[in-house]
């Protein structure tokens, strides 16, 4: 019996004992769990918002402003309103592009783009049978949609190796925000272009 009560005994003491330090133990402590599991939310965050601040990664090609990895034969990425401006003032987009470049061209087109015309009905079959020339470059898109103008975006900011045609003025502006991307668009019933300096074909503004 006495046994049994020393050993109460002790449990009550070691129970106190514990009660005592879970009272000692702050809120804030960072050995409890959820301090733990808040510190590393928190970290995780912070994390995220450092590599959106980030200042993003340029290619040594573009330190001279102008992207001089860009050379013949020109890729060459057209627009839906390039092409259809293109029939309008009746200039052939290959031989267009050459005499501006003065160089070998390759007009390449995104399934958006050929999906965007076809949505555009027979007035377009112009066009679609234009770009089904096989000098023109089919680029297959794994996105969801047809929005061309998003899909050009992300193509070129990913590989800085095409010159944009279009004459979308909203598109245009989105494109200037990316250092290295060339714009050809119509001017004066030619081709004109900007951010190259060694279009020599090119009408001088």
């Amino acid at each position: 019996m006495a046994g049994n009560k020393k050993q109460s005994r002790v449990r009550k003491t070691v129970k106190a004992k514990c009660a005592l330090m879970k009272k000692m133990i702050s809120e804030k402590d960072p050995r409890l769990k959820s301090n733990i599991e808040a510190a590393e939310k928190a970290e995780k965050d912070q994390a995220e918002k450092a590599e959106k601040e980030r200042t993003p990664y340029y290619p040594s090609s573009l330190f001279f402003t102008y992207n001089t990895n860009l050379g013949p034969p020109f890729r060459i990425l057209l627009d839906t309103n390039f092409i259809n401006f293109s029939i309008r003032n009746k200039l052939d987009i290959i031989e267009g592009a050459v005499k501006c470049l003065y160089a070998k061209c390759v007009p390449c087109i995104t399934e958006c783009v050929v999906g965007e015309l076809e949505k555009l009905g027979r007035k377009y079959r112009v066009a679609l049978k234009i770009i089904r020339d096989s000098r023109y470059e089919l680029l297959p898109c794994i996105h969801k949609g047809t929005y061309a103008d998003d899909c050009i975006i992300e193509r070129v900011t990913q590989h800085r190796c095409y010159i944009v045609a279009t004459c979308d003025k909203d598109l245009k502006r989105r494109i200037r925000k990316i250092p290295g991307v060339p714009i050809m668009y119509l001017s004066n019933h030619r081709y004109s272009i900007e951010r190259m300096p060694d279009a020599y074909g090119a009408p001088k503004l």
